[in-house]
């Protein structure tokens, strides 16, 4: 450990220097204790999505559904739609709006590749507020 003396002070005289060396070293610490407690915060646990018994949020005045069923037909509200004129008719439902929230609905058969596909061609063009619907369920 080094130490610097300065000749110039009295004997009695104060150093008005910062010393960093106990904040680096409890640095290091924390360091170490989040780079060992950061594995152990992940979870690797199948789970079923879903059901939900969180509180309803308000609707819009006019949602968009976006929903796709166990046969995996797509539907803009009541309308079919396909993949390609998927893009077409949500613009046309939400007047160009970007920001507008689509509520997305698959059915529990639904694969996980077909919800991404769907979920990324919207995030394609442009429509980054997906809201994901599911089924509610009262607390006993």
């Amino acid at each position: 450990m080094a130490m610097r003396l300065n000749e110039n002070l009295d004997d009695n005289g104060e150093m008005h220097e910062i010393n960093v060396t106990p904040f680096i070293d409890v640095m290091l610490v924390l360091l170490i204790i989040f780079m060992v407690a950061a594995p152990l915060a992940t979870v690797d646990v199948k789970v079923n999505l879903p059901a939900s018994t969180s509180q309803p949020q308000p609707r819009p005045e006019k949602p968009v559904y976006l929903s796709v069923k166990a046969d995996k037909t797509i539907y803009l509200g009541n309308d079919q739609v396909t993949k390609d004129t998927m893009i077409t008719a949500l613009n046309a439902a939400t007047a160009g709006k970007k920001d507008t929230t689509v509520f997305f609905r698959a059915d529990k058969t639904v694969d996980y590749e077909t919800m991404m596909n769907v979920m990324d061609t919207l995030h394609q063009a442009g429509y980054l507020k997906i809201g994901l619907v599911g089924q509610e369920v009262t607390k006993k």
